[in-house]
Order: C-alpha cells, then sequence, then structure tokens
C-alpha cells in the first residue's frame, strides 16, 4: 500500500512540475518569442536545462524551507497529506495555465502548506512571517530598482541592445555537413544578432531563477518524508517541467508575448534583469520568491520612471510641476531631458496594455493561490476533525 502511495505522490509531483513548466516558461521567454528571436521549442530547450541547473543549486534551499521549516512536528507530513498539498497546488495552476495565465507558483504552494499547517495548527508562523514579508518588500524593491533605471539609465541602455529585425530567421541550420550546425539567416544583421543573444541570455537567467525558486513547488512535500532522497526528486521535478514547456507553455508564451502588452523588449530585458536577480537572491537564503509579482511591479516602476523625467526632484518637492505617472512612458520613443517637457507628452497607460488580457492575468493571478489555500484548508480542517 506505500509503495502505490509513494508512486501516487510522485505522479501527482509530476503534474505540479508538469504546470511550473507551463506557468514559468512565458515570463521567462515570452519577450524573446515575441520579438520573434526565439521559436517556441527553442524557448523551451533553453528553459529545461536552464531550470534544471537553477533547480539543483540553490533550489535545495528552497527545498528545504518549504519541506522542513515551513511548517513543524515530524508527522505532519505523510504520504497522505503530502499528495494532497500536491494536489491543491497542482490542480490550481493547472487553472490558471488553461486560462493562458502564469500564476505565481511559490504563493500557490506556499498557500497549500499553510493550510495544511493551519488546520494541524503546525504552522510556523515566524517563518511564514517571514516569507509574508519578502513577498511585500521584494516588489517594492523591484519597484524603486526599475524606476531608478527608468528615469536615469533607460534611454542610453535602449540604443545600446535595441533590435531592428529584418526579414528571415536569426539563425538558420546548416544541414551540408554530417551534423546540422547553426548559422546566420540571410539578412541577420551584427546588431540584431547581438541584440537576439541578449535577450535570451536574459530568459536563460529567468530559467534559472525559476529553478532556484520554484522546484521546491513541486517535490518540497515529498522531500519531507524521511524515505524520499532530494537529488532524484529534483530530477523528476525538472523533467516534468520540461514536458511542461514543450506543451502546455505555448498558452503562456503567447499571452506573454504577445496579447497582454506591447511592451518594448528593453523594458523587457529590464524587468527581466532586475526580477531575476531579486528571486535568486531571496532563493540564496531559502525564501520562495514570486516572480510574476516583482516582474509586475518592475514594470509599473520602470514606467513611473519613465514618465518623472519631465519633472526634477526639485520640483517635485516643492509642488511646482506635477508629472503624469503612466507605464504607458514605456512605448515613449525619446523622453525629454530631466526636468524639461510636459505631462502631456506621457503616453497613457492604454497604449501599453490590453485591458481584457490584464485584467483577466490580475484576477487569475490572484484567484490561483486562493484556491490552493482555502482548498487545502478546508480539505485539512474537514480530515483532521473527523480523525479526531
Amino acid at each position: 500500500m506505500v509503495e502505490i502511495l509513494l508512486l501516487v505522490g510522485i505522479v501527482v509531483a509530476a503534474f505540479v512540475g508538469y504546470n511550473i513548466g507551463g506557468a514559468t516558461t512565458g515570463p521567462a521567454f515570452g519577450p524573446a518569442v515575441g520579438a520573434n528571436v526565439l521559436s517556441k521549442a527553442g524557448a523551451a530547450a533553453l528553459m529545461s536545462v536552464f531550470f534544471f541547473i537553477g533547480a539543483g543549486t540553490l533550489g535545495q534551499r528552497v527545498v528545504t524551507t518549504l519541506g522542513e521549516d515551513l511548517v513543524t512536528g515530524a508527522s505532519v507530513f505523510t504520504l497522505e497529506t503530502s499528495i494532497i498539498v500536491l494536489f491543491f497546488i497542482g490542480g490550481a495552476l493547472f487553472v490558471g495555465n488553461y486560462a493562458g495565465v502564469p500564476a505565481s507558483t511559490s504563493m500557490t504552494a506556499v498557500g497549500a502548506i499553510a493550510g495544511l499547517g493551519i488546520a494541524t495548527n503546525t504552522l510556523d508562523w515566524a517563518v511564514m512571517g517571514e516569507i509574508a514579508i519578502w513577498w511585500l518588500v521584494a516588489p517594492i524593491i523591484g519597484f524603486w530598482v526599475s524606476g531608478v533605471v527608468g528615469r536615469y539609465f533607460y534611454s542610453a541602455i535602449d540604443r545600446w541592445v535595441a533590435i531592428e529585425s529584418t526579414d528571415g530567421a536569426l539563425f538558420e541550420f546548416d544541414r551540408s555537413g554530417l551534423v546540422p550546425r547553426p548559422v546566420l539567416g540571410p539578412n541577420t544583421t551584427r546588431r540584431e544578432l547581438t541584440g537576439g543573444i541578449v535577450v535570451i541570455a536574459i530568459g536563460c537567467l529567468m530559467a534559472f531563477s525559476s529553478g532556484t525558486s520554484n522546484i521546491a513547488n513541486a517535490i518540497a512535500p515529498l522531500v519531507a518524508l524521511d524515505s524520499v532522497e532530494m537529488e532524484p526528486m529534483i530530477l523528476l521535478g525538472s523533467a516534468a517541467v520540461a514536458v511542461g514547456a514543450f506543451t502546455i507553455a505555448r498558452r503562456t508564451l503567447d499571452t506573454l508575448g504577445n496579447d497582454i502588452t506591447d511592451l518594448p523588449l528593453t523594458a523587457a530585458i529590464v524587468v527581466a534583469v532586475v526580477s531575476s536577480g531579486i528571486v535568486i537572491s531571496l532563493s540564496a537564503v531559502g525564501i520562495p520568491a514570486s516572480f510574476v509579482i516583482i516582474a509586475t511591479m518592475s514594470i509599473v516602476g520602470l514606467g513611473w520612471g519613465r514618465a518623472t523625467r519631465t519633472v526634477t526632484v526639485r520640483q517635485g518637492i516643492k509642488g511646482e510641476k506635477e508629472p503624469t505617472v503612466s507605464v504607458g512612458a514605456l512605448t515613449a520613443d525619446e523622453m525629454p531631458p530631466i526636468g524639461e517637457g510636459d505631462a502631456s507628452d506621457v503616453p497613457s497607460a492604454s497604449d501599453l496594455f490590453n485591458p481584457g488580457t490584464s485584467a483577466r492575468v490580475v484576477l487569475m493571478q490572484n484567484v490561483v493561490p486562493i484556491l490552493s489555500t482555502v482548498g487545502a484548508l478546508v480539505t485539512f480542517t474537514a480530515l483532521f476533525t473527523l480523525i479526531w
């Protein structure tokens, strides 16, 4: 019976990993796919490799936090409770992926485990509080760092990384020899090549950061059991993520790459670097972070920084000139020097975001973690009430 339950647990963990692959490939490689720099298959392949690297290194610390530190009591994680927790994590993420929305896998997983801890009175509120505080602080850091970049450095970065797309593929495969080898496309320019490499490299960084933070969401409840080793589960979870990246992630790649926003490529690069840096830093100390939330606030901060260039710090403090704060400023080809120009020069947010898709994304990013948390809490409360 134990062997059967363990097999069920492994299958459910793989299902969670599959949905993580679907939820995180879009944020990582959506800009590259949307800019026609990378194919969906190429994005999936790179996601699989760099997710595994992140999971096998810093990801182990986050596994320890969720599997051992968040709930106390050696008997809390049994095969049965682990399967139920993973079921709610995977089920909630599947709802988001089916809707084509990349929900926060970390918030979804922590919510399900917290539901178990509250129902059994074993939740370590100090650890939960530390995680929650960083969930609040990290997006604020992302906002301000991106805001400073947007206000003072964005134009220089844009001139450096801007990609002028030409007709045809960025790369092609030369199959004249025994082994196909990649070559530049017929119209690929050196600048286009450099920009494409930068965008792909940023996607790889994001995939790495996803592995450091998200592998725990798939395997931590099982690794908490004495009979399950961490290393084989990291291999299993990473393989499941790869399957999700090659299949269901196509929906979130469309949403992040084409539907939700016309986010300029330079802005996407800045947001990716800032968000990935914060997620990797938190993973290094064992804190599961929500890349989606941090990235969203980074976009807002970047737009705020760009929009406030029309006002100097002195004018803002004295109230002499009011800026128009809008993420739509990211669509402006060139903002005026600091202190010059008028608020009317700043584009509105409607020039950047698709309102219908944006509303759907915001709704599902809140619904998915709530589903896992409430579902686990109600289920475990009912089960333990019946048992006792």
